[in-house]
């Protein structure tokens, strides 16, 4: 697995599909991360349709459930793939369009302050180390350069909107995620 860095809000050397959906962050500090999970179609991997959707590309006639979810105007900072591979759609420094209506200890609209990071699966399919490995990375990263995020203000797209989300679901093992983080920060 290639080291990542951050350089003017992009980690490098990944991939980037940079998103229509997004805009300029109010004043103020980043201070959350908020994991989710996606496949499209639901359950499904691969096949570009992610990059289609954060890129309004979506063709709704390519599957039944696109259709409903075509026009959604929606992105995240970054995707890991279920080979550990990061591709990033928004730069850090700029508001990504992930986690909707949402409230965070009392503090609405977490996208004004948040970092939306994306694991390729679903609720019920047990995540692949490598997105394990990688998340920590990144995490890791995100702890270093931004001083109001900290290990307590990582959190799930179903803790910031419940009874709306249930991302990343009962398949996202927190223990282990907080276990790769640990080691990860100690090897920095």
């Amino acid at each position: 697995m290639t080291k990542l860095s951050i350089e003017h809000g992009w980690l490098t050397p990944v991939r980037r599909r940079p998103s229509p959906n997004q805009d300029a962050r109010p004043a103020g500090e980043i201070s959350l991360v908020v994991i989710h999970n996606i496949s499209l179609p639901p359950g499904r991997f691969g096949g570009g349709h992610i990059d289609a959707l954060f890129s309004n590309r979506l063709d709704p006639a390519a599957d039944p459930y696109f259709a409903a979810i075509a026009d959604l105007k929606v992105s995240a900072h970054v995707l890991i793939d279920r080979a550990g591979e990061p591709t990033q759609y928004v730069p850090f420094h700029r508001r990504a369009w992930h986690a909707g209506r949402s409230c965070f200890r009392g503090r609405e609209r977490c996208n004004d302050f948040s970092i939306g990071i994306e694991l390729e699966g679903c609720d019920d399919i047990p995540y692949e180390e490598a997105q394990y490995r990688r998340l920590a990375e990144i995490v890791g990263l995100l702890l270093e350069r931004y001083p109001g995020l900290t290990p307590e203000r990582i959190t799930g797209h179903s803790d910031i909107a419940p009874g709306r989300k249930t991302d990343p679901g009962p398949a996202f093992d927190w223990a282990r995620f907080h276990r790769c983080l640990e080691r990860c920060r100690k090897l920095s």
